[in-house]
């Protein structure tokens, strides 16, 4: 009996009750899956970025063979395209949705302005003058700065042509508005004033020929109406891996103001009496070029764009695109940092401003463009 008496403490109630106290320990550790949770919500903090804007799809413009578009108009003339009474011409293709599609091009922040000095070339190209520069103290506050231009000729350094810079002589002007009413010649109409009023943004696209001539080695005269072919033009694009779009600008660099900001004062003084310039063809199949890409501009580092002076019977590509296209020409352009970055990075295309002066019947001004990468 004391033998079953001993046993029997062996399994009394309190021990029983005192075992399950690991289980009680086991349990007590929830605490863990909610620190997961906590980590599992922080994991979608990086939301997903916003769809990049899609290309706007291709303009309604008809292609060079389908000009002209309104009855009596020269062959070749875009006249009555953007509308019979337009004065913008193919800046039109700037659309507000080729403006945001443009603006993701953006991603360094890394802005170029594209002007030279107003005072180069020195001595001014094509008998444009020099402009003084004065600056003066105000007269009823001696602590104030004022200054004034005298002689300037806002496309004496780079520039804009207005539509109203060239007529084709025998056509006449943009969109066959009269001379009557174009801007110095009775009226107001075709000048750089309509251009500052709308503003230019779009994708800049930059062809560094002169890069691309130094690869393959080629050469280019800088004091010869050397003429750069189509063909190098469009191979330099390639070569870049660069593919244009409707309403694009496109900068031309050959390396002027390269060649011209290392010549000598005697050199400059010599282009001044006569300017002679290398350029891009100017050609009728280059003006179908132009158009079938559907370019809202063109610009490029040479005083003219094209090769100056003319040999008899070429071809003039200002009558083109200015007098039938409505496609505003730009020359003389600092495009050297530029072309530089893009040399670096492999990205020669760039988000791209320009806000002309507000001249009323303005016949040009410099452009105040910017590249931003």
């Amino acid at each position: 009996m004391a033998k079953g008496k001993s046993k029997a403490k062996k399994v009394s109630p309190k021990a029983r009750k005192a075992a399950p106290k690991p289980k009680k320990k086991i349990v007590a550790k929830p605490a863990r899956p909610a620190v997961k949770a906590k980590a599992a919500k922080a994991k979608p903090a990086a939301r997903p970025a916003a769809p990049k804007p899609k290309a706007p799809s291709a303009p309604k413009v008809p292609g060079y063979n389908q000009l002209p578009v309104r009855a009596g108009a020269p062959a070749g003339s875009g006249w009555g395209v953007f509308g019979d009474n337009d004065e913008v011409g193919t800046i039109n293709l700037l659309t507000p949705d080729r403006v945001v599609w443009a603006a993701q091009l953006i991603k360094s922040g890394k802005v170029f302005a594209l002007n030279l000095p107003i005072n180069i070339p020195d001595p001014p190209l094509f008998t444009r003058g020099a402009h003084s520069h004065t600056v003066k103290i105000f007269p009823t506050a001696e602590f104030v700065l004022d200054d004034y231009l005298d002689n300037f000729y806002p496309q004496a350094s780079s520039q804009w042509d207005a539509l109203a810079h060239v007529k084709h002589p025998v056509h006449g002007a943009y969109n066959g508005i009269p001379d009557y009413e174009i801007t110095g010649r009775g009226g107001k109409r075709l000048g750089i004033d309509n251009l500052a009023r709308r503003g230019i943004a779009g994708r800049g696209v930059l062809a560094d020929i002169d890069r691309y001539y130094e690869k393959v080695g080629k050469t280019i005269d800088f004091i010869r109406p050397m003429s750069i072919p189509l063909e190098d033009l469009q191979a330099t694009l390639d070569s870049q891996k660069t593919t244009l779009a409707p309403g694009d600008i496109l900068l031309i660099r050959i390396g002027w103001t390269k060649f011209y900001l290392a010549a000598s004062d005697e050199l400059k003084v010599e282009l001044a009496r006569e300017t002679v310039v290398p350029g891009i063809e100017g050609s009728v199949r280059t003006a179908r070029w132009l158009w079938d890409n559907h370019l809202a501009a063109v610009a490029s580092d040479s005083p003219a764009l094209e090769a100056l002076p003319k040999s008899e019977g070429e071809d003039f590509l200002h009558f083109h695109m200015l007098a039938f296209f409505g496609m505003p020409i730009g020359e003389m352009w600092n495009l050297d940092p530029l072309a530089d970055d893009c040399a670096a990075d492999g990205r020669y295309e760039f988000f791209f401003t320009s806000a002309p002066l507000n001249i009323p019947g303005g016949v040009g001004s410099p452009p105040n463009a910017l590249a931003i990468k």
